[in-house]
């Protein structure tokens, strides 16, 4: 029996200014109308609106029913500290949604790690392997990571072959920290060593700058255990 490909679901460009204008109409801060404007300043065909708005709705305006709480924190988050980065915010709603982008994230922050860069033809060898060689994947994989460089996240260099760190963003919010932590920890699916957190893979682009002890110490919807009298472990509050 042949086991289905993983569905991809991120399929567009986002801009994250588009992405920003999202938040704000969850927020109350700006109306449909506002966004369907930026969205159609950007795009001249109407498959290709649709089709942003799709991913939009999914991120920020209507999330999966079991994601719903987890996106109106980080709202609250923006609308307590506007100053904090929409990149941070939509980074962590797009792991949690998608895994295909989760995927492009991780494997990203894998290969980066060591030299700070890498090659994009490693990434779509990897992404291959895991969503297969089908139609979709290589263009898919290449949507996702012209996102993250708009987003800040990494340099496109040589034409788009290799793909090079920028410079992480430092969260200096403890309830900031704690959010992109259960972030992790809702893509993993599963509890996370706390010694690891710093490091993860899937959230390269941010840097936890000593915020984890109280960050996590203040999440309500994060619980920390000692396992085997190891590590510590952070999972989701049930």
């Amino acid at each position: 029996m042949s086991t289905a490909a993983p569905q991809i679901g991120f399929d567009r460009f986002i801009q994250l200014d588009w992405a920003a204008a999202a938040i704000r109409v969850r927020a109350g801060v700006w109306d449909i109308g506002q966004l369907i404007e930026l969205i159609d300043a950007s795009h001249s065909g109407a498959a290709a609106k649709k089709k942003t708005r799709t991913v939009l709705n999914r991120l920020w305006l209507e999330p999966r029913p079991d994601l719903v709480d987890f996106a109106d924190r980080g709202v609250r988050i923006h609308r307590a500290s506007p100053e904090v980065p929409i990149s941070v915010l939509t980074w962590g709603m797009a792991i949690t949604t998608y895994p295909f982008f989760g995927k492009v994230a991780e494997i990203v922050g894998r290969l980066t790690a060591l030299q700070g860069d890498c090659a994009s033809a490693e990434v779509h060898r990897r992404m291959a392997e895991v969503y297969g060689e089908r139609e979709g994947t290589r263009r898919m994989t290449n949507m996702v990571l012209q996102s993250q460089a708009n987003w800040g996240a990494i340099d496109r260099t040589m034409n788009g072959k290799r793909l090079v760190r920028s410079p992480p963003t430092k969260l200096l919010d403890p309830s900031l920290a704690g959010w992109i932590v259960e972030a992790c920890i809702r893509y993993s699916c599963r509890p996370i060593a706390v010694s690891s957190l710093d490091g993860f893979p899937i959230i390269f682009p941010f840097q936890l700058n000593g915020m984890l002890p109280l960050a996590l110490s203040s999440a309500t919807h994060l619980d920390l255990r000692a396992e085997g009298g190891r590590d510590q472990l952070v999972d989701l509050r049930i």
